[in-house]
C-alpha cells in the first residue's frame, strides 16, 4: 500500500507552522521588558473571560 505524498504535506505544514509560531512567541517574550510581560500575563484571565462571554452569547 503506497502512501500519497500529498497526504503528508498537510501535517508537515501544520507542524512547521506551529513551531514557527512558538519560536516567534518565545523570541518576543525574551525581547520584551519584564513589566510588559507581567502586564500581558496579568491581563490573560480577563481576555479569556471576554472571549468566553462572546462565544456563549446567542446570535
Amino acid at each position: 500500500m503506497a502512501i500519497d505524498p500529498m497526504l503528508l504535506l498537510l501535517p508537515i505544514t501544520l507542524v512547521l507552522g506551529i513551531l514557527c509560531a512558538a519560536v516567534v512567541c518565545i523570541v518576543a517574550l525574551f525581547r520584551a521588558n519584564r513589566s510588559d510581560t507581567v502586564a500581558v500575563v496579568r491581563s490573560l484571565p480577563e481576555l479569556v473571560a471576554t472571549f468566553l462571554r462572546y462565544r456563549r452569547r446567542p446570535r
